[in-house]
């Protein structure tokens, strides 16, 4: 029987040799995606808890500078760029298991055998031939940031806005709000006019990254799947 009529008819084409291998190979990715996903999470966690300093020290007296938890917006941005580097990454090991859990195993529970119809083994053989990154940094880094950060920066504007708007007692005029934002030899306005922007940006980065998603690791139904693996034989190297 030729090959392309057993990759037709879905016939198992993988001997117990391979499939053993295959299950090695899997036990393997899914050890890698581990490891990077701690290592996600190593990143946030620090981002929580310099925000709970900043918070703390900004709050700990009366005359305590809004300055920590300017300072700790940028620091966090920092951690951010680390984290989409990562995520990068995550998206390569990541990716693979979700092939192999929904184009290998799932055919093989079902009673199917090793289904190739999709072209999945075709996919992961190019990837291992020529490793590349299947999303862009940008994509990286929005997704983390609607997903974890937007929260973090959020708990930042609501500090930022009680230190100078009610701590220790509420503003009573304009004056006394530039004055509370104030930052070293920077006016109010000025600290005020550059938080928009960096807020403003983070939130297009958030936005412009939602259209044109190319990250395949995230959990698809079986048809989705399908559509994707054919996306990511098409996807340029980053």
């Amino acid at each position: 029987m030729a090959s392309s009529e057993v990759a037709a008819r879905g016939v198992p084409q993988f001997g117990a040799a391979e499939i053993g291998a295959l299950a090695h190979l899997y036990r393997g990715e899914m050890y890698r995606s581990k490891i990077w996903r701690t290592r996600l999470d190593a990143t946030t966690n620090w981002a929580v808890v310099t925000t709970g300093i900043a918070m703390s020290v900004t709050f700990s007296g009366a005359e305590a500078s809004v300055l920590p938890v300017v300072l700790v917006s940028l620091l966090v941005a920092v951690f951010l760029i680390f984290e989409g580097r990562r995520y990068r990454y995550f998206d390569i090991w990541r990716t693979r298991v979700r092939i192999m859990e929904v184009s290998f195993f799932g055919p093989l529970l079902r009673g199917q055998g090793v289904r190739t119809e999709n072209g999945w083994n075709q996919v992961l053989a190019d990837e291992y031939a020529d490793l590349y990154f299947h999303i862009s940094f940008l994509e990286a880094a929005g997704r983390r940031l609607r997903r974890n950060y937007c929260w973090i920066f959020g708990v930042q504007i609501v500090s930022f806005w009680g230190k100078i708007s009610i701590h220790p007692t509420p503003i009573a005029s304009l004056d006394q709000l530039w004055q509370r934002a104030s930052v070293g030899p920077l006016p109010g306005q000025a600290v005020l006019a550059m938080g928009a922007l960096f807020y403003l940006g983070l939130l297009a980065l958030g936005l412009l990254t939602l259209r044109g998603q190319k990250a395949v690791g995230r959990a698809h139904r079986a048809a989705d799947l399908d559509a994707r693996l054919a996306a990511l034989a098409r996807t340029e190297h980053y």
